[in-house]
């Protein structure tokens, strides 16, 4: 079959711009062909080549002494210490985004993000144990909305479910700037012999690469690309790029996978994820230092006359690729078959820097392999810095329960349970803390020790400070786990910006950046994997800038672990300082429509002292949670309702109920221990004050009060009357 000539509409389309074109001809010295134009687009896309991120991407504190591999790798790998027979045992984890597939096909699109990011765990030889998701939507009235809320949502429960992993945190929001472009953020983490992890880099000449999984087809192929481009009047156009999965395969694969990797046969191994085989040769090459051969006449698969271009950039799932011992070839294909899996040998290592594809007795491709990758294009992109925010207006006094049911009617701060319940949040059977109940937490099998996860950020405040928004996200993902008693590990990014090429959006991303970064070392979250998906936006309006922090965080002790639900008579306390923060509130854009006013700031030296602080008394309180969008009222009450006691709350102004102030925590104390825990708090240096008590069945506010039943009944329908 003929390939087509390159011309410039031809070159646009695979989203290159001439100069990028121009430099691809210098390198090569020629014009390249199909293929290698193809092969050049996939590697020099945003997606894949982070090229308009990672000269910020640098200024992160990446390295801990409880970091073993930071990014760079498919996934970040954290020490946490031995495991039930005295082996080092590593958490591995990251978060990963599949946000222009699930706005044009919602169910494959949020499927295939989370196969592909249970792939990038089991890939390091870890076993996955635990999932999350952070979904952003349009407007709740939006024609879309509905039909998008759907469908992920039955897409990650689709593949997660089935392939056996718990679903045990997340967050949802809703925002018109997500109208045109939705967000699927998926987090994976699992557990390996930190001895035994297992990397990209090839190793050795004449190696045989081996091709791992299901068949090859033409689902997603150019998917990388589309990933890398702004949405306009031709969405439905891009709807082929979008791959199908299949979680029953991956299952097998996984463990064929683990059990291939137990013979020490592997000497490296890649996911095919973006842009399939081409990128995942091209980095076990590069990272390496070797070339490649691939034969694509020895590549399983499913579908008639595929050319070495849709070969190349295919992204059908469930596929891996790998450099093997040569001696372990029969014993490494009998697992497979046993797996009822595909297992090629599709190519070798070489020691020439080149990247060499062969098909039907041609050449397709003959590049060099270095090149691909090392000279991608880097730009450091003009930016803007995010002017100052609008002062913050006259705020009107609110019924602290008007107010109040405002919120939970919203489906921004609704009950999720519509969504969570649609997870398998206890298969494997290790699962301490669901969905809905702050971090979720997962048992380390055969230990006393547990692992916490949750997944933070809040974009109106990065909107209105980049800077200050990145170091809330970090310190909220902080609080989150120290509130349910988890020492913090580590985290890893998930950055959901609009158009690079625009100096302000590129300056919410460079404040962010910095912020996240400020905030990682002042806490010691060091970021250890991630990703970075721009161009989010449609005819030329951009997403809020959403930059996701998943983190983890260990408890040593399952003991030790802090409750969710309060006890009858409980004093109600705040860890922190209150000063009534009310711009760009949750309480301003749900009651008023407005987003004036500052982000709140983040004082890291406090966070990290209050966060301290809880983690060393975890005997002294029934519960404990953040105070975030919502501020007091709304945590009390979602503390109240998980406990399903009522609540009093001392009279305080509006400001005080929902100022979005950092660094606190509403806990929950026994009557008798709460004297003894200011003092402690007092010794400490912390701020710890009553604020009202649990028990009864109304929840009054000053002199106002509702019912618990009524306000839980609102609550618990919100969500699904609208949107589910």
């Amino acid at each position: 079959m003929a390939e087509p000539a390159i011309t410039e509409d031809l070159i646009a389309a695979h989203g290159l711009k001439p100069e990028e074109y121009a430099e691809i001809e210098k390198i090569i010295g020629r014009p390249p062909s199909f293929t290698e134009l193809g092969i050049f687009s996939a590697m020099w896309n945003e997606h894949c080549s982070y090229k308009s991120s990672k000269k910020w991407l640098r200024t992160l504190p990446t390295e801990g002494p409880q970091v073993i591999c930071g990014p760079g790798e498919n996934a970040g790998v954290v020490d946490i210490g031995e495991g039930p027979e005295g082996e080092k045992l590593a958490v591995v984890f990251k978060m990963e985004s599949h946000n222009h597939p699930s706005y044009i096909e919602p169910y494959q699109g949020a499927a295939t993000g989370m196969g592909g990011i249970l792939r990038d765990v089991f890939t390091m030889g870890a076993r996955p144990i635990a999932a999350m998701n952070a979904l952003s939507f349009g407007a709740p009235a939006h024609p879309k909305t509905r039909r998008l809320v759907a469908g992920v949502v039955e897409g990650i429960g689709g593949y997660g479910n089935a392939f056996g992993v718990p679903t045990v945190g997340g967050e949802v929001r809703f925002d018109v700037s997500y109208n045109g472009n939705c967000l699927v953020n998926a987090f994976a983490a699992g557990l390996a012999d930190a001895d035994k992890i297992f990397y990209s880099a090839a190793s050795g000449v004449g190696m045989p690469v081996v091709y791992l999984g299901a068949k090859t087809g033409r689902d997603g192929v150019g998917g990388a690309t589309m990933a890398s481009a702004e949405f306009d009047d031709t969405i439905e156009e891009k709807r082929p790029t979008v791959q199908v999965g299949d979680p029953f395969t991956e299952k097998c694969l996984l463990e064929a996978c683990l059990e291939l990797m137990a013979t020490g046969a592997v000497i490296s191994i890649q996911d095919m994820g973006a842009a399939g085989l081409t990128c995942s040769a091209v980095e076990m090459g590069d990272k390496g230092g070797l070339g490649i051969r691939l034969d694509l006449d020895r590549v399983p698969v499913r579908e008639t006359g595929m050319s070495a271009y849709e070969m190349m950039l295919s992204e059908s799932q469930e596929r891996m690729l790998m450099v093997l011992r040569p001696d372990r070839e029969e014993a490494a294909k009998a697992i497979f078959d046993k797996w009822d899996l595909d297992f090629a040998i599709v190519g070798e290592t070489i020691p020439e820097d080149r990247f060499l594809i062969l098909h039907g007795n041609e050449t397709k491709a003959d590049l060099p392999l270095s090149r691909l990758a090392s000279s991608a294009p880097e730009y450091d992109r003009p930016w803007v810095e995010t002017p100052p925010a609008e002062p913050l207006g006259v705020v009107p006094q609110v019924d602290p329960i008007d107010g109040l049911k405002a919120l939970i009617s919203s489906p921004n701060y609704a009950s999720k349970a519509w969504v969570w319940e649609q997870y398998d949040a206890q298969v494997m059977a290790d699962t301490i803390r669901t969905p809905g109940q702050g971090a979720g937490i997962v048992r380390i099998h055969g230990t006393n020790k547990a692992l916490a996860f949750t997944s933070d950020v809040t974009p109106r405040y990065v909107a209105a400070n980049p800077v200050e928004g990145g170091r809330q996200a970090v310190a909220e993902a902080y609080r989150n786990l120290s509130a349910v008693g988890a020492r913090p590990l580590a985290a890893t990014d998930n950055l959901n910006f609009g158009n690079p090429e625009r100096p302000e959006i590129m300056g919410q991303f460079v404040g962010a950046v910095r912020g996240i970064g400020e905030a990682c070392a002042a806490l010691d979250m060091p970021i250890v994997s991630g990703n970075v998906s721009l161009y989010n936006e449609t005819d030329g309006e951009a997403i809020l800038p959403t930059p996701t922090i998943g983190a983890v965080g260990l408890i040593e002790d399952v003991g030790q672990i802090i409750g969710a639900t309060a006890e009858d008579g409980d004093l109600a306390l705040v860890l922190g300082v209150t000063r009534g923060h009310l711009g760009a509130s949750a309480i301003l854009a749900e009651v008023f429509g407005r987003s004036d006013g500052d982000a709140p700031p983040v004082d890291l030296a406090a966070e990290r002292a209050t966060g301290e602080f809880l983690r060393a008394y975890p005997d002294w309180v029934h519960a404990a949670t953040d105070l975030s969008d919502g501020g007091l009222a709304l945590a009390a009450f979602e503390m109240a309702a998980a406990s399903g006691l009522g609540l009093r709350l001392d009279a305080a102004p509006m400001a005080e109920l929902f100022g979005e102030d950092q660094g606190r925590y509403l806990l929950a104390c026994p009557y008798d221990w709460a004297e003894g825990l200011m003092v402690k708090a007092g010794q400490a240096g912390v701020d710890l004050a009553c604020v009202g008590r649990f028990g009864g069945s109304e929840v009054r506010i000053g002199r106002s009060a509702a019912p618990l039943a009524e306000l839980v009944a609102l609550y618990e329908t919100a969500f699904e009357t609208a949107v589910g």
